[in-house]
């Protein structure tokens, strides 16, 4: 197996193995594990991504993401945070990836203790994960040990993580709330509202937000709450088509937690069409979804501005770059097929 530049003891920092295990994977001897293969492949692919930035700087720090979100969205992150990586100084900063899109019982805070130990250090983490006792718990005892963690699009309270860098998930559901009362008027019906995840600390502060808006702006709109289906298409169709066989009088979609498609698709099914739909985050999903008109609107943040700055609030962290790390909550940009940046057209 061909290896390119890169050094063994790089391959197998970002593998998380041994270097001999990296040796005996690359000459394919048999005595290796398929789980070890698996990992030095994907450690040769970031590293592959990340080569311009691994040839750049005197000093290197790792970086941890930790991602709990469906597969567009970690590919979204993957994506802003490998396009920033050559531009931060003045260290040069490596990422390996730890992303799911469900964790089991004790799994998500299991890799979070995980990380920092068998010779495998870390210098900070960025985390996007559930806003539960268990995590933050976690958070903390990363702190003691030295390891910065800066929550990314979602919060997690009570706990010593450094920073906070996203979108400011009050003012967009207020925002979402503003556009969705002058959209409907006077028509009648209800708004159903989708959450990835009630854990989710981000998309409750948005629900929150847009809940306390429509009830000053149209005090008299029913709003119905479809939660925990992960935010992938097939948890959120089984939630609607349970909605749907009881009542189809959906004036409009507020999707703070995607599965877009598969809302779409049961909407679609019975012959209801919404008068207003809004969506958050320009992903592989939901680009398609607005061009095609199916979107009223889409909220949205500049995901590459919010790596970067969830990246330098590790560097400042260890006083690469002055100042002490600070949230950062990101204004939202409300986005129509008129106005899509052109990279995503």
């Amino acid at each position: 197996m061909p290896h390119g530049p890169f050094r063994i003891v790089d391959i197998a920092e970002q593998a998380g193995v041994s270097p001999a295990t990296v040796d005996r994977v690359l000459h394919q001897r048999p005595t290796v594990s398929g789980r070890a293969v698996r990992q030095v492949e994907q450690a040769l692919l970031d590293l592959e991504r990340q080569q311009t930035q691994v040839r750049l700087g005197s000093k290197t720090l790792v970086l941890d993401v930790v991602i709990h979100a469906p597969s567009r969205f970690t590919d979204s992150a993957r994506g802003a945070l490998e396009h920033e990586l050559p531009g931060l100084r003045p260290a040069t900063v490596r990422a390996r990836f730890h992303v799911r899109e469900t964790f089991a019982a004790g799994e998500l805070v299991a890799a979070l203790d995980g990380i920092g130990r068998r010779g495998r250090p870390s210098d900070g983490i960025l985390l996007k994960a559930p806003d539960e006792p268990e995590v933050a718990a976690a958070v903390d005892r990363l702190a003691a040990r030295g390891i910065p963690v800066v929550t990314i699009v979602t919060d997690v309270r009570d706990c010593r993580r450094i920073a906070y860098v996203g979108l400011d998930n009050h003012s967009a559901g207020a925002t979402a709330a503003y556009l969705m009362n002058g959209w409907l008027g006077r028509s009648r019906g209800c708004v159903v509202a989708t959450l990835s995840r009630s854990t989710m600390l981000g998309e409750r502060e948005r629900l929150a937000a847009f809940d306390a808006s429509m009830a000053q702006l149209d005090p008299r709109r029913e709003i119905v709450v479809l939660a925990d289906s992960d935010g992938l298409d097939e948890g959120v169709r089984g939630l609607v088509r349970s909605l749907l066989a009881t009542r189809r009088d959906v004036a409009a979609v507020y999707s703070i937690g995607g599965g877009n498609r598969g809302l779409f698709a049961e909407l679609d099914a019975v012959g209801v069409s919404p008068r207003a739909y809004i969506g958050h985050d320009l992903d592989a999903d939901n680009v398609p979804l607005l061009l095609a008109g199916r979107f009223t609107a889409v909220l949205n943040h500049d995901f590459r501005v919010d790596m970067r700055a969830a990246c330098e609030q590790i560097l400042r962290h260890h006083g690469l770059l002055p100042g002490a790390p600070t949230s950062q909550p990101a204004p939202v940009q409300v986005v129509t097929p008129h106005n899509l940046p052109p990279r995503l057209r």
